[in-house]
């Protein structure tokens, strides 16, 4: 949706202070590429929140909440709305006993090193994760034999579109393979644990291992993790069929399967988004094509126009190798 002008401004000018114009979102995600957000509020408090849900329902324009940006692929054209990033006020984190409450913006890898050095373990698979808690808890995020869900006891959340917050148990979030009922417009604004004792030098072993075991198989740079959702998981994942396909290095452009592992794709600096949606879309066609199976994306797209016929976009830049 193309917003014009004149809508913008009068939205800068009801959040004043808390807003700023045309911020490039690319420093703000781990793909590194994307055009700005018209507007950007960095929300330190829930006021700021409420006061941003108030220009909402008197604008009408779309919100984007950014965590770590590890699952973001932002157009190059940007995004016409409203990017939130959650500030300090959301980045507490408290231990009392096996019950673990962190804010919405405290990042995964310190979730998983505090929690593990605290005596309680369940949550080790978490350093492995370039992302926050409030989007871990959104995609369900997961790893090494475990996820959220395992743990997640209730979340607060508020709603930008009503202005609103709310507590939630786990077993109403639909919580499901790197997936939720969590809409949209609700941002995770702290979310509650329940873990087991354990031991300290058993979890920190554990998490030493999976910091290891990534980086011998995971390609760093430019990317946004797995891109594709494993068809069946436990038993066929997603980077396997797309290797049984040759795939490893095709590329688009600026965009690149890894060849270090088949469902990361990496961009290249100063690269384009366009690029990256294109080599996404190339590998779910043939995939479909040839195992007829229909791969479902980790990564949520924003600002890109879906009336654009993806052939336009890929042009004459695709080679196998």
């Amino acid at each position: 949706m193309i917003v014009g002008p004149s809508v913008i401004d009068r939205a800068a000018q009801l959040l004043g202070e808390l807003a700023e114009r045309d911020v490039p979102l690319a420093p703000l995600t781990t793909y590194r590429v994307g055009g700005p957000a018209r507007l950007l509020v960095r929300a330190g408090t829930l006021d700021a929140l409420e006061r941003v849900a108030t220009v909402v329902s008197q604008t009408g324009l779309e919100v984007l909440v950014i965590g770590r940006g590890s699952n973001l692929l932002v157009a190059d054209r940007g995004f016409d709305g409203i990017a939130v990033v959650l500030g300090d006020a959301f980045g507490d984190l408290g231990i009392e006993g096996t019950t673990v409450r962190a804010g919405g913006s405290v990042l995964l890898p310190v979730l998983a090193r505090r929690t593990a050095a605290a005596g309680l373990t369940g949550l080790e698979w978490a350093v492995g994760v370039p992302g926050s808690v409030g989007g871990a808890v959104r995609m369900n995020a997961g790893g090494h034999g475990s996820d959220v869900a395992a743990s997640l006891a209730e979340v607060e959340l508020f709603d930008i579109q009503r202005g609103v917050a709310h507590t939630r148990g786990a077993s109403a979030l639909g919580l499901r393979f790197r997936g939720s009922d969590i809409g949209d417009t609700e941002i995770v604004l702290r979310a509650t644990f329940e873990l087991t004792q354990g031991d300290v030098a058993q979890s920190e072993r554990e998490i030493a291992e999976i910091v290891r075991w990534r980086r011998e198989h995971q390609p760093g740079g430019q990317n946004a993790g797995s891109v594709f959702v494993n068809p069946i998981p436990g038993e066929l994942a997603a980077g396997q069929v797309i290797d049984e396909l040759g795939l490893r290095g095709f590329t688009i452009g600026t965009a690149s399967v890894s060849e270090k592992h088949a469902n990361f794709i990496q961009a290249s600096e100063g690269g384009r988004a366009a690029d990256v949606r294109a080599v996404m879309e190339t590998v779910r066609e043939r995939v479909l094509a040839a195992r007829g199976i229909l791969l479902r994306s980790e990564i949520r797209l924003v600002g890109f126009d879906e009336t654009e016929p993806v052939a336009e976009r890929r042009g004459q830049a695709g080679s196998d190798r």
